[in-house]
């Protein structure tokens, strides 16, 4: 009897092993090809993300070749040279009258969050902060005030490439962008988010 009841106990501990196996295999292949937290770490989506808020983001549907739309919030890898704003067109981006057409051709391993405001075959140019996708200016309640410098207005146009997304963030004063650093390859996008998800108060999906 007693070695009947030792059998059964191994049996469940084995059980137990297993599904805790499992359990943790299916959390990790879920978090690498389907959904992955996200902190925010900078200012640049304000009002809509604060720093510090978690977002979870869908890496599955762009995986299966779904593409970014115009108003999405999406994490992405810029290009290599933004951090110095740097423009892989010349004579365009920071301190022109027009935003950046062309990235530096090489990947940053950092990421980045922002919103898509044109994709690729739009044109775009930049009023008092505002998105002027194809010659009218997007309707965008969500953004703060971007505060009338230079960066605030690139009047001259610029076609965004096939296969490219336009990115800017939320806080038009405050956000290094594709304004300065260019578009964005299609493939460079990791996943959209979704819906935050922490602080508790601060829970909303988009």
């Amino acid at each position: 009897m007693r070695s009947l009841i030792r059998r059964a106990r191994s049996n469940s501990l084995v059980e137990l092993v297993v599904l805790v196996a499992v359990a943790l295999f299916l959390a990790l292949t879920v978090q690498a090809y389907a959904i992955k937290p996200y902190r925010i770490p900078s200012g640049s989506m304000e009002p809509t993300l604060r720093i510090g808020q978690r977002v979870i983001v869908d890496r599955l549907t762009h995986r299966l070749g779904d593409n970014p739309n115009v108003g999405d919030i999406v994490v992405f890898n810029p290009p290599a040279g933004a951090d110095d704003e740097q423009c892989g067109a010349a004579g365009q981006g920071e301190g022109t009258g027009s935003p950046c057409s062309r990235p530096v051709p090489k990947k940053s391993s950092e990421t980045f969050i922002k919103r898509v405001v044109a994709v690729g075959g739009d044109t775009i140019a930049i009023r008092n902060g505002h998105a002027v996708r194809n010659g009218r200016e997007a309707k965008e309640p969500f953004i703060a005030d971007c505060g009338g410098g230079s960066d605030c207005n690139f009047p001259h146009a610029i076609t965004v490439p096939k296969g490219y997304v336009f990115m800017m963030g939320d806080n038009r004063g405050e956000s290094d962008d594709s304004r300065f650093w260019g578009p964005v390859p299609v493939s460079w996008v990791i996943g959209r988010a979704l819906v935050t998800y922490w602080p508790p108060d601060r829970i909303n999906a988009f």
